[in-house]
């Protein structure tokens, strides 16, 4: 009897005290049909099922036993007769009683536990993906705090509790609601002195220590006696990651957008797992008591590999460049609004430039020579000529990223046999803008191009084609770039256009970070210098490696990929 088998399976699930996917699964196999999905809000929903904390097994309980009863009303219904007779009724009642015992059982909440001094900070890393290490499931994940693994679940028959008892670790956090228990007793610990393990589990900033951060100049200590700077620690290279490491480091440096991050209400209605991986990676860049001076990108990692398809994947080297633009068009569709098409990305990186195209008018030129072949081939030299006409369409045209053309490198080398090393001023490259240099493309079409900024962006990424690509192999342009490190001065070299009443035309820029390319292409290294504001001083940065350098040695590399910071 249906009705019968559906009372035996919840009581069966009540007993055993199984961890939810358990349970679900086990009532999906023997009952039908399924109850409705259980809706959780979270902005996370799609990355972790909600990473669903239903170990509170009496939740998940009385909903099970609300959807059965529903289930047994519809089929009294459908049969016609009143549900069920004097034995059913019997199990009914006693089966209410389990259900009422339950719901009243309350966890225990103890600010004394003898395990405290069981907790091991010193193996605590919450970089990487929060996955049972037995199950790798991302349901009801806890970490041990005695050796830092995770574990699914805190009932009797979960790994967690399985742990405990085998290993004698007693302590466990939940990774998402940062609850402490102690198994296998069961009850909750409320101690103030785990509150730094939750700060580095998910570090937090309010408005003023936001506004404070660029002022600090304080360093701060590690676990095992090492010193950092907030906003300059190190990152892991997991495996030829050292594209996406300096693309963070040059972002961490504009102060709007790191702003917005630190407080993770700016972006709480967006769903995007890329947005809210990005941000717990700034906060944690940017946490003052990190247990250890350096941050794995680990899971940001994980969030761009499933945004891009893999196009951008650990263990595959690739263009920062390519992934600044990627990431910042990314984070700008996942950010906007449905009303304005506008972001925190927009906001701070997006300027205009006035684009003149002129392309050959062959279309006109063909038509001539049409009509001239049914004229008998009179007026056949106004044809000739036509084909050199060009035909100039203007438009406007919104940009992230300014793309400069260096100069061919020599052919030749010196009396002393050495090639030469050839050097351009940052200025004649600027030209390009200046709306009279003329810029042969071929793709998608031949066509002759000339730029003009309109609208001069508060953060301006400029980027150096070091890399042409053929059909056999890539070729890389050693010519080192002269640009100033501070008061770049853009109306004295390119025009713009005339500020409105009232404003004042910002066109002076300070470098915020530089990123340069070392090697040979497909086989050479990435890394970036910036600056700390608190200071002004400069920062080396590859990968774990972070070292104070001096501005002047800035200048002396090839650089690839520069911010530009507007002066207000």
């Amino acid at each position: 009897m249906a009705s019968k088998r559906e009372r035996e399976v919840v009581d069966r699930v009540e007993d055993e005290g199984l961890d939810n996917e358990s349970k679900r699964q086990r009532l999906d196999d023997n009952s039908s049909p399924s109850p409705p999905p259980v809706s959780i809000a979270n902005p996370l929903s799609g990355l972790a099922n909600n990473y669903a904390d239903i170990d509170e097994e009496e939740d998940y309980v009385r909903r099970e036993r609300s959807s059965v009863n529903e289930r047994r009303n519809d089929g009294s219904q459908h049969n016609g007769h009143r549900y069920g007779e004097a034995d059913d009724s019997d199990e009914e009642d006693d089966s209410h009683e389990q259900f009422s015992g339950r719901n009243n059982r309350q966890v225990e909440v103890r600010k004394d536990c003898p395990y405290l001094d069981t907790v091991n900070r010193q193996v605590l890393d919450f970089d990487f993906e929060k996955f049972c290490s037995v199950s790798l499931s991302n349901l009801n994940v806890y970490a041990c705090l005695v050796c830092g693994k995770y574990y699914q679940g805190r009932g009797k028959k979960s790994h967690a509790y399985t742990h405990s008892l085998e290993a004698g670790h007693h302590v466990y956090i939940n990774l998402r609601t940062e609850k402490v228990y102690c198994l296998p007793d069961g009850y909750e610990i409320n101690d103030p002195s785990l509150d730094d393990i939750r700060h580095v589990l998910n570090p937090r900033f309010n408005a003023k220590e936001v506004e404070q951060l660029d002022k600090n100049k304080q360093w701060s200590r590690a676990l095992d006696g090492s010193s950092y700077l907030p906003g300059m620690v190190g990152l892991n290279n997991i495996k030829e990651t050292d594209f996406v490491n300096v693309t963070i480091q040059s972002l961490m440096r504009v102060t709007p957008l790191r702003n917005f991050f630190l407080i993770p209400e700016n972006y709480q209605h967006c769903k995007s797992p890329l947005v809210h991986r990005f941000g717990e990676l700034t906060r944690k860049i940017w946490h003052a008591r990190n247990f250890k001076g350096q941050v794995s990108p680990h899971e940001f990692l994980q969030a761009v590999m499933k945004a891009s398809k893999k196009r951008f994947r650990i263990g595959a080297q690739s263009d920062p460049v390519e992934f600044m633009s990627w990431l910042l068009n990314t984070l700008h569709a996942d950010l906007k609004t449905s009303k304005k098409n506008t972001s925190i990305i927009y906001e701070c990186f997006q300027g205009e430039l006035e684009v003149v195209k002129e392309i050959p008018n062959k279309v006109i030129a063909d038509k001539k020579e049409n009509s001239e072949d049914q004229n008998n081939g009179e007026k056949l030299s106004d044809g000739i000529n036509e084909r050199n006409a060009f035909v100039k369409e203007t438009s406007k045209m919104p940009f992230l990223m300014l793309g400069l053309d260096l100069p061919p490198p020599p052919l030749f080398k010196d009396v002393m046999e050495k090639n030469i090393i050839p050097q351009v001023p940052l200025f004649n490259i600027l030209t390009k803008f200046d709306g009279e240099t003329v810029t042969e493309v071929v793709r998608p079409h031949i066509a002759r191009m000339q730029y003009r900024v309109t609208r001069l962006p508060k953060y301006m990424i400029l980027h150096m084609r070091r890399f042409t690509k053929n059909n056999f192999f890539v070729e890389k342009n050693p010519t080192l770039v002269n640009f100033p490190v501070k008061n770049l001065e853009l109306k004295d070299y390119i025009p713009l256009p005339t500020p409105k009443e009232n404003d004042k035309l910002r066109s002076k820029y300070d470098l915020i970070a530089n990123v340069v390319h070392d090697g040979k292409p497909g086989e050479g290294f990435y890394r970036v210098f910036v600056q700390r504001k608190s200071e002004e001083l400069w920062y080396e940065m590859q990968d774990l490696h972070v070292s104070e350098t001096l501005p002047h040695l800035v200048a002396l590399s090839e650089a690839y990929m520069q911010i530009y910071e507007q002066q207000q």
